[in-house]
């Protein structure tokens, strides 16, 4: 019987693979799963195992949840075909008679109104319809959503967006990886809904300042109407469709759609978690 990570090429998944060898799990009873063998070959030279999964491909789905106890459902990355594909796996960790599936779901899912939330709250109704026992990891943002755009940012003197005054409840990638490595090695975690985030919230002109005290040069907030700030993502080179759906979780940072109360991510991994301005400085420090 096995832990199987789904999508572990990408950047969450591979923390998560790390967290479960971290927290002493056999690196036999962890399978790493992606469309790419090359890409979890590290992971196999160190004993775990890995299989070539698709979310779009049934059978390697199936294949891959062959002997598995636990499931991390980690959300796809292709907006708009994402509920068929989660589907799959469930449907395929239903036949396997997993006795858990974790998803990566959105904070607050069962209230917020951003547009990126509704394939994210499509899936958890799949799962509640399913039968199956399951937890619900609603992470907040990624405090890599910021840091990974430092270079524009600093290049461009100003951090764009449309979220106002609002604050949101970030933690970084490694954060998110280690409460759902947690999650996976505990018991009777069925029916558990997580609501994840930072410990200290923040508003984007905060955040600027952090940018701009860490770099040693002026940086600004600016505030723009979202059809403003879509079009400014359009025009670095971000796809119509997807400039979109940042601009409208903009919105939702406005109206508190990604505030997280509580201390569920703090509790989850034992300490707090990374503040931002500890991730902008070593964002700015790495270059």
């Amino acid at each position: 019987m096995s832990i199987v990570i789904t999508g572990a090429t990408g950047q969450l998944g591979r923390h998560v693979v790390e967290a479960l060898l971290q927290r002493n799990v056999p690196a036999a009873e962890i399978v790493a799963t992606g469309r790419s063998l090359e890409k979890l070959a590290d992971f196999q030279s160190r004993g775990v195992q890995v299989k070539p999964m698709d979310y779009s491909d049934a059978a390697s789905v199936a294949n891959a949840l062959k002997g598995a106890r636990k499931v991390l459902l980690i959300s796809g990355s292709e907006v708009g075909q994402r509920v068929d594909q989660h589907r799959t796996v469930i449907e395929a960790a239903k036949a396997e008679g997993v006795e858990l599936v974790a998803y990566t779901s959105i904070a607050n899912a069962d209230t917020t109104g951003m547009k990126l939330a509704a394939e994210h709250q499509a899936t958890e109704a799949i799962l509640k319809e399913s039968g199956i026992p399951f937890a619900l990891l609603r992470n907040g943002w990624y405090l890599e959503n910021y840091t990974d755009q430092l270079p524009g940012t600093l290049a461009q003197g100003a951090l764009a967006g449309s979220a106002g005054d609002g604050k949101v409840s970030a933690a970084s990638r490694a954060d998110y990886a280690e409460a759902a490595a947690a999650v996976l090695i505990a018991d009777n975690q069925a029916g558990r809904v997580y609501e994840l985030g930072g410990d200290h919230a923040f508003t984007l002109a905060e955040l600027a300042r952090e940018i701009s005290a860490a770099a040693g040069k002026p940086v600004a907030y600016q505030d723009l109407p979202a059809e403003d700030y879509a079009g400014l993502l359009a025009g670095f080179g971000v796809p119509q469709a997807f400039a979109d759906i940042l601009a409208d979780s903009d919105l939702g940072i406005a109206r508190g759609d990604l505030l997280v109360s509580g201390s569920d991510l703090r509790t989850l991994i034992g300490r707090p978690a990374t503040p931002m301005p500890v991730a902008v400085r070593s964002a700015v420090a790495a270059g």
